[in-house]
């Protein structure tokens, strides 16, 4: 299996939509997808992301089933921090970023949400939902999660090409765990631009799989269509 995840484009938070650029992101995309297709097509059930999908949709003649896990509000609500009243995600918070690369955290692995600092948040509650849901919805396409290491058992042969519409704070989180890459060093050292296209094989040996990344965030199909590649709204390369 090849499993896309896609960041919504470029978006209106309130009210949730996309602005002009993100609807012309998201049918650049859709060119770009439309080329080799995929045979299911997912999304957050929030509406930035189900107007990123609707154009490769329509090209493909899919339907998108809606998954309200992938939902960023719920991720926003449950893994941010607060200092002095400033809410941040925690991959945006200086102080948190500092301490996420300090070495007390590194050593916690997938256990950093047990560090004294974070004792009044609920971020292991938080990576604990993404983890169930994260494993149903895999397991819906015949992957399941051996616990405690980092592959999938084989439980149905699926040759399918599979994309998620979704975010960039729920996406940190839920690429963390799929890789099997402690939240801290995942979401301080990678990041996800508007319809940036993630591509994560499955291969299948000896029944079972090893997600493997064959690109991360890219976005060639905005330099086709002469488009903005701005990296969310502050690098240019």
């Amino acid at each position: 299996m090849l499993f896309f995840y896609i960041r919504h484009g470029d978006p209106i938070y309130d009210p949730d939509s996309l602005t002009d650029l993100g609807i012309e992101q998201a049918e650049a995309l859709s060119k770009r997808l439309s080329l080799y297709g995929l045979d299911k097509i997912y999304s957050s059930t929030s509406n930035r992301a189900v107007m990123t999908a609707k154009p490769t949709c329509e090209k493909l003649g899919l339907e998108p089933e809606l998954l309200d896990f992938a939902n960023e509000h719920y991720a926003f609500s449950e893994l941010c921090f607060t200092d002095n009243g400033d809410k941040r995600w925690l991959f945006q918070h200086p102080r948190i970023v500092n301490l996420f690369n300090d070495k007390e955290i590194i050593d916690m692995g997938n256990k950093w949400f047990e560090h004294p600092e974070f004792s009044e948040y609920s971020y292991k509650q938080s990576m604990e939902r993404i983890a169930v849901e994260s494993d149903k919805f895999f397991k819906n396409l015949g992957y399941e999660r051996v616990q405690g290491t980092s592959k999938y058992k084989v439980i149905k042969s699926n040759n399918q090409r599979v994309g998620l519409f979704a975010h960039q704070g729920f996406g940190i989180a839920f690429l963390s765990y799929v890789l099997n890459i402690p939240y801290p060093a995942f979401a301080t050292r990678f990041d996800i631009s508007h319809t940036g296209m993630t591509v994560i094989e499955f291969e299948e040996l000896d029944g079972y799989a090893v997600p493997r990344v064959l690109t991360l965030s890219s976005d060639s199909h905005l330099y086709r269509e002469g488009l903005s590649t701005l990296y969310n709204y502050r690098v240019k390369f």
